[in-house]
């Protein structure tokens, strides 16, 4: 059975993916781990909006941290990708197929 559009895993990862600044700190942890004063530097953002994105980016579990020392290390979880992914591709396969469908029916139309 497909995932429901009603996983409550979907709504903080849309979220999460849903802003540009959050997609780049992404891809940056996704080349490996980086402090918060890295991503600050990186995106040009104050360490406050930098660590609200990083909250969001936790919340939705594409990200980790620990301490280390006095500094924080995120890094990429990047398997809780997958509900995301999956449901795209259902909605991709429903797609397809109805446009399958209708160009089955247009042929049908031409030919009558």
């Amino acid at each position: 059975m497909g995932m429901s559009a009603h996983d409550p895993n979907l709504t903080p990862l849309f979220t999460a993916l849903g802003d540009a600044s959050r997609r780049a700190m992404l891809e940056r942890l996704m080349q490996g781990p980086a402090t918060v004063t890295e991503l600050a530097q990186l995106s040009g953002f104050a360490l406050p909006t930098v660590l609200r994105h990083l909250a969001v980016l936790t919340e939705a579990k594409l990200v980790a941290s620990e301490k280390s020392g006095r500094s924080r290390i995120f890094r990429a979880l990047p398997q809780h990708l997958t509900p995301a992914t999956d449901w795209l591709g259902q909605q991709r396969r429903i797609w397809e197929t109805r446009l399958d469908q209708f160009e089955a029916f247009l042929a049908t139309q031409q030919g009558a």
